[in-house]
Parts: structure tokens; sequence; C-alpha cells
């Protein structure tokens, strides 16, 4: 189902031209709930004060103070609309719950409302919605304001103006549509326009991505998935496969020879895949069952908020891992099939969770709970051996301490993007330093980044990157069942510590091969099941970008 929202530009005071030719505005407004005040626009936002003496300062009606604080500035980087509201009520008092008292003044005339936000106060992550409404008894001033807010907002950088947006009806609880429907009017609001999908089955939106020609996916700015994690990976894999022709991930030569399996790499294409990496970007808005990607780009899981850092045109690297199936059971033959992760890719505990609770999809999110419990009464292991490329990373500051991943993160800013450690080249391949990893575990798991979600606060590894060109290797060895419950419960606790035990192995690395030995279990890609006998993976550093400003708690 598709359908097109599309947005049209709309459109005394003192103005006065600095320097920089910059158009300075002043005029005298009535702010809605709170008074007259001196309203000044520059390059950079709006400025009020009141212009009211303190003695006058507000009014009391029976003891309560009618006038009540209220923020002085709003930056343009933080307005993403304006609109010209026409004749209407506008009030001295934010308490338009008693209009009887004769304290709270009510005047009609000309309005416009600047929509900005604020961040909560109680949670410093999720962004809030907020308006400023000002009065003004000349229709002219009024519309004049509108047109110069308007014009800011136009020299804004990097605010995407055209989007696909793929809305997933299923995701989480059903909430995809309902999710889509609340956010719509804040794009509506910053004038862009978005070609929406409502996808009708499995795969709709790889259809989608797979097959749009790149001349017509450059008619937009970026692609907004409304869902959850495995949702995005499905978009991801369809906009990557056919578009990122890249050499396959190096393996140990005694495993497989990967110089003899490489995947094209045209520079054509790579050249059209760097230009679409210079200005494309990835949004997520949350209505999934984890929404762990949602969770560590923007420190938290909230619809609002993920739309507001889209529409404002915020920009974080994320990194991507690359895994290739070599084979898929034992006796299959030697056939490579290439998928992308952008959180997790995980194996026995993780795999064998997503397998059971795909059959109780009826239950919505609670299914993994349910399936969780059962596959950890089971207590499964499964033999393999697992090869990790040995490196080394400086991931502390200078008094020793882990760097965790923050907006504007030192380490994420730091490194060139678009790059991998390995190319597969014959020089870098025989450089590399393979350590092997053999036995039976209850899970092995690849990290692309923390896995914050709101069951493990921290994630699987606390202080894991969006954008450092790192996976996190995470061996889980056979174990008592008291001594894995006590894993999990490290991971379910905010300042846990679910790597110290002997039983869990961690190891940083830029690349990894597996493989099973008797019974096997599946491959858990960011939600998505991946059968495979052999398999090896690669991190591609800051391979695509995501409207998103990073986590700032």
């Amino acid at each position: 189902m598709e359908r097109e929202q599309s947005c049209s530009a709309m459109g005394g005071g003192e103005s006065i031209p600095n320097h920089h030719q910059t158009l300075i505005l002043k005029s005298i407004f009535f702010l809605d709930g709170f008074g007259d005040v001196l309203l000044t626009s520059n390059s950079d936002g709006l400025f009020w004060e009141s212009v009211d003496s303190p003695e006058t300062d507000g009014s009391d009606c029976l003891g309560i103070k009618l006038a009540p604080e209220a923020p002085a500035e709003v930056k343009f980087s933080d307005v993403y609309g304006v609109e010209f509201d026409n004749f209407g009520v506008i009030r001295k008092s934010k308490l338009g719950i008693a209009p009887s008292c004769i304290l709270c003044d009510e005047y009609e005339m000309y309005r416009f409302t600047v929509y900005s936000f604020q961040r909560s106060k109680s949670q410093p992550a999720q962004w809030v919605l907020t308006t400023f409404t000002f009065g003004h008894e000349d229709q002219q001033t009024c519309q004049m304001w509108v047109n110069q807010i308007d014009a800011s907002l136009v020299l804004q950088d990097g605010r995407p103006k055209n989007l696909l947006v793929f809305v997933n009806p299923r995701s989480g609880k059903g909430i995809g549509s309902r999710t889509w429907e609340a956010v719509a009017p804040i794009f509506l609001r910053a004038k862009i326009n978005t070609k929406v999908i409502v996808t009708e089955r499995a795969n709709h939106a790889f259809d989608v991505m797979a097959t749009t020609s790149n001349k017509d996916l450059k008619m937009y700015d970026g692609i907004v998935a409304v869902g959850g994690d495995g949702f995005f990976n499905e978009i991801l894999n369809g906009f990557l496969l056919s578009r990122h022709l890249a050499h396959y991930p190096p393996t140990p030569s005694d495993i497989i020879d990967c110089r003899q399996t490489e995947a094209g790499n045209s520079t054509d294409h790579a050249s059209e895949f760097s230009a679409f990496h210079t200005w494309f970007r990835f949004g997520i808005i949350p209505a999934g069952s984890t929404d762990a990607i949602v969770m560590c780009s923007t420190g938290c899981r909230d619809p609002i908020t993920s739309t507001l850092q889209i529409v404002l045109g915020k920009r974080v690297h994320l990194d991507i891992a690359q895994v290739v199936r070599w084979k898929k059971t034992p006796t299959s033959k030697f056939d490579p099939c290439v998928r992308y992760a952008a959180s997790f890719a995980g194996y026995g505990f993780y795999g064998d969770v997503i397998a059971e609770s795909e059959k109780l999809r009826w239950m919505g999110p609670r299914r993994y709970d349910y399936a969780g419990t059962r596959v950890f009464l089971r207590h499964s292991s499964y033999e393999a051996e697992v090869a990790y490329v040995d490196t080394k990373s400086e991931d502390t500051n200078a008094n020793g301490k882990r760097v965790l991943c923050r907006s504007n993160c030192s380490i994420c800013n730091t490194r060139p993007h678009l790059q991998h450690s390995h190319t597969g080249s014959s020089s870098l391949q025989d450089e590399t330093r393979w350590l092997k990893s053999k036995g039976r575990f209850l899970s092995i798991g690849a990290a692309v980044i923390s896995c914050r979600n709101e069951k493990a606060p921290d994630g699987l590894v606390a202080d894991a990157h969006l954008s450092d060109g790192f996976l996190h290797l995470i061996l889980i060895r056979d174990c008592h069942h008291a001594l894995y419950l006590w894993h999990l419960t490290q991971l379910a606790r905010k300042g846990g510590n679910p790597m110290d035990f002997k039983f869990v192995e961690h190891h940083k690395t830029t690349a990894f091969t597996f493989t099973s030995f008797g019974d096997q279990s599946v491959w858990n890609l960011d939600g998505e099941l991946f059968e495979a006998h052999q398999l090896s993976a690669q991190v591609f550093r800051g391979l695509i970008s995501l409207f998103a400003s990073g986590p700032e708690v």
C-alpha cells in the first residue's frame, strides 16, 4: 500500500540588516502563556525578553502565579516548523482550565506558532515536543515573521526534503501503523515530502529496495523504517546486497581460502555506493519488540525523539557486519550467501530463542520471554570452532577508563569512515594473525553495537561503539545452569558485570569465522533467522549513516 504526503512552503516589525547580510527582526509580541515580550530573530534563532516591569510581571489569582517561567530563546537548529495560525485566542496564563478567573486574561489576535522540542527532565535522552505561540494585532507582521523563520529553517544544513518511508503494521504488538499516524504530522510541519509504503507481506520492503533503481532512489534523502530491528535489517539488506559489492571476509587458510571466493568489486559500483554514503541516511522510528538500534543511537526508545532527530537532519555513522555463509549444512555444497547485520549476530541460545519465538508470533513481544524461558530450561550447548582476528584497540582514556559511546563520541568521530580492516588481498590475508577457540558453547555472539534494550539496560557490551570498526565476539562455554542464570541476571542489571565469568570469553576483533560440529543451532541476525554450518563475518566501519544524534546518557 502506498501513499504520498506532500508539503508546500507557506508564504509591524523592525528589520535591521547586519554586516553579514543576515536580517535581524525585532517586534513586540504577546507570548501565549507568558505575556508581552520583545522578540528578536537573528541567524541563530529566536530570543525574547519580557517588556513588563518586575513589579507587574505576571499576576496572581488566589495566590497562584499566572505568568510562569518560560524559556527565553529557541535555536533554529532545534526548530522543525513554523505556522501562521490566523486569528484566535491567546492567553496570558497557562491555566486555561480556570477561564472564570478574572485575572486569566484572554485576547484575540493574529498568531503564529514555532514548533521545537525540549529535553525531558526525567529522561534527558528523550525529546519532548514543545510550541511557542506569538500573537500580534497586525496580520502582516505575523506573516513577515513566519516568512523570515521559514527562510532561516531552509538554511539549516542536512535536513531531509524527501523521504521514502516503510511501515510494518505487524511490528511489535502490531503498532506500526498507529506509530506512523502519531508522528506523521511532524513531517508535515517540517515540510518534508514522504512516500509511504505499508508492507503487506514478509520481505515486501526487501523486494522494493532490491528492485528500486539508483536513479529512483536518488530522489530521496533517506529511508525511514517504522518497525523493529528485524524490519530495518530487511530494508538494509535490500539496499546493500545489490549496491555494496565488496570482498568476502578474510578466513584462516586452513579453513577456507577466501581469495578464491571474492565477491565482485566493480570500481563503478564502489564509486556509486560511496556517493550514496556522503548524503544518504536511514532513519528508524521504533515500533518493534526490542528496538536495540534505536536505543543505542538515540539513547531512548521513543518514536517522537527518533522522528525529531530525522526531521532535524541529525547524523551518526554506523558500523555494519557482513556475514557470509559458506555452507548451510555439513553436507551442503560450497555456496556463498551474503547477509548484513547492524546490531548483532548470535548462535546457540540467541538463535534458539528466535526460532522458538517464531512459532509464537500471536503472543506479541511476550513471546520472547516465554521462548527464552523454554530455551534456558533446555540448556542446549553446541560444538563449534571460532577463529578470530587478533587485534589491538585503544578504547580507554588517559585515566585507563573505558570510553562509552555518547553523542559526539571521540572514538567514533576521529577515525576514517567507510573502511574495513581486511579487503581480501593476499598481502593482508598473509599478515593477519588468527586465534582460535573450540569447544561446546551455550551461545556465540558478535555485537556490532552495545545492543542496549529494556531487558539489558547496558547492552551485551556496555562499551561497544556505533562506529569504531570492531565486533565484540562473546563466547559462552557450556557451564552449570545456575552459573548461566547468574550471567543472564548480570546482563539484566544496570552496571552489571556479565563478562566477569570464567566461562565467558570476550574478544574485540574485526573478523571471525565459525564452523559447527554435530547438532546445529541457527544464527540470529538482527532478529532474523539464518541457518549456517560454516560462515565468516567482518565489520565495515561507518558503512551507513543514521538520522540520529547518538546516545546522550
